[in-house]
């Protein structure tokens, strides 16, 4: 699996999943923008025809995400002090 930051390629699929090569992006609960993405995802996902469990399993996982920022607080998006952000998310 192909991350778009190199500090998060620890984060792996140990069954094997997941192709080497497919690219994948991380949210956290700390980003103030991941509980409103994962919502657009879910309209998304239901607008596709996708599945309606995972939908609205993404819908309680923002309001979990919401529920964290809560006690533990928030903030913009940021990349690994001192790293620039990785340059393999180039189009193919």
């Amino acid at each position: 699996m192909k991350h778009a930051r190199n500090d998060y390629n620890r984060i792996q699929d140990p069954a094997g999943l997941i192709p080497d090569d497919e690219p994948v992006f991380l949210l956290r609960a700390q980003d103030k923008s991941a509980p409103a993405t994962l919502r657009f995802w879910a309209v998304e996902n239901r607008s596709a025809g996708g599945d309606e469990a995972l939908s609205a399993l993404a819908e309680l996982w923002a309001s979990n995400m919401e529920q964290w920022q809560r006690l533990n607080g928030s903030k913009a998006a940021d990349g690994p002090h001192g790293a620039s952000h990785d340059t393999q998310g180039e189009k193919n």
